[in-house]
C-alpha cells in the first residue's frame, strides 16, 4: 500500500512512529510536507505537484495539519481526496474541528456536554456577555488559538471586561467560557481511532497554571477513564465527523465537559505514559479502510 503522511516535521514523534510501523508492515511510506505542495485544478484532472514532481495517487493519506496552516493544508487534503485517496481525516472535518465556535455549536447540537460558552466580537454589551457565561471567574479565548495560546483567566468581572475590550480593539473574535474550578489545571486527553477509545491520559499543570496543555508545560499521567468519559469521547468524535482524533475534556461536578476535538492529536505522551502502541492502531485502521469510499458528510455544519 502507498501511504502519504502529510506532515511538515519529519522528525516529529508521531510522524516518525507512523512511518516506522507502516514500513515494518511492508507499506511504501512517504512523508509529504504539505506546505510545499501546489495543485493544478482542472476538469477531471486533480494534479498535485511537490518539489517539481507530480505526486501519483496514494492509497491512503494521514493528515498532520498544523493549526496555522489549516486553510492551505485542508486545500491539499481536498486535492488528495479528489484523486480518490483514503484519508484518516476529511478536509471538511479538519476545518470543522479547527473553528472553535463551529465545533462547539456542532457538539452542542449533537448533545455533547461542553462548558457554557459565549461568542462575541465587536460588542459594547460586555456585562451581558459576562452574565451569560455565568459570571467571573471566566476563561477568555481567542477563537483561533491552539496549544493553550491566546487563553486568559479573568478572575473578576472587571478583569474580564478589560480583556474583552483589548480583544475588541484588536478586532479579534473571542470565546468567553465558564471557569470550572474543580478541574482547574487538569484535563483528560482521550484518543479515538475507528470508533474505539485506544488510550487516555490526564494532563496536569506543574506551576499552578489553569492550562493543562503539555505545550504549556503540563505533565501527562495515566488515568482510568469512566464509562461516561469513554461514551462522551466517542460521541464527540462522531459529532465532528472524525474517526481518528484526540478528545480533550474536563471532569466537572456535572460530568465530563468537552473542550476540544483535535484532528491531529499527538500520540507521543499517550504512548509514553500508557505504554500502548497507538501508532499500530492507526495503521490497523488505515489497512482496514483504505480502498473504501468515504461516506458523505451529513453533519451539515
Amino acid at each position: 500500500m502507498r501511504i502519504a503522511i502529510l506532515s511538515n516535521g519529519s522528525a516529529n514523534y508521531t510522524t516518525k512512529r507512523l512511518k516506522e510501523v507502516a514500513r515494518a508492515r511492508g507499506h511504501e511510506v512517504r512523508i509529504v510536507s504539505y506546505t510545499k505542495c501546489y495543485v493544478a485544478v482542472e476538469k477531471d484532472k486533480p494534479v498535485i505537484r511537490y518539489k517539481g514532481e507530480t505526486l501519483e495517487k496514494f492509497d491512503a493519506i494521514i493528515p498532520r495539519i498544523a493549526q496555522k496552516y489549516t486553510k492551505y493544508g485542508t486545500a491539499m487534503v481536498r486535492q488528495f481526496e479528489a484523486q480518490g485517496s483514503f484519508t484518516t481525516a476529511s478536509s471538511i472535518a479538519i476545518n470543522r474541528s479547527r473553528d472553535k465556535l463551529r465545533a462547539y455549536q456542532v457538539l452542542a447540537k449533537a448533545g455533547v456536554a461542553i462548558p457554557k460558552t459565549v461568542f462575541a466580537r465587536e460588542t459594547a454589551s460586555f456585562e451581558d456577555v459576562i452574565e451569560l457565561a455565568g459570571g467571573a471567574p471566566l476563561i477568555i479565548k481567542v477563537a483561533s488559538g491552539t496549544h493553550g495560546n491566546g487563553v486568559v483567566l479573568a478572575e473578576t468581572a472587571k478583569a474580564a471586561k478589560a480583556v474583552m475590550q483589548a480583544f475588541y480593539v484588536e478586532s479579534v473574535s473571542f470565546l468567553v467560557q465558564e471557569f470550572v474550578k474543580e478541574s482547574a489545571g487538569t484535563d483528560i486527553r482521550v484518543l479515538v481511532i475507528g470508533g474505539r477509545v485506544v488510550a487516555g491520559i490526564k494532563r496536569q499543570s506543574l506551576d499552578g497554571d489553569f492550562r493543562s496543555n503539555t505545550h504549556q508545560g503540563g505533565e501527562g499521567a495515566a488515568v482510568t477513564l469512566t464509562d461516561e468519559e469513554k461514551r462522551t469521547a466517542l460521541k464527540a468524535a462522531k459529532a465532528m465527523g472524525l474517526t481518528m482524533c484526540g478528545v480533550d475534556m474536563m471532569r466537572s461536578d456535572r460530568g465530563p465537559l468537552v473542550l476540544e476535538v483535535n484532528s491531529s492529536a499527538s500520540i507521543k505522551t499517550p504512548e509514553l505514559i500508557t505504554g500502548r502502541d497507538v501508532a499500530s492502531k492507526i495503521i490497523d485502521y488505515v489497512e482496514m479502510n483504505a480502498g473504501r469510499s468515504h461516506k458523505k458528510d451529513k453533519i451539515g455544519a
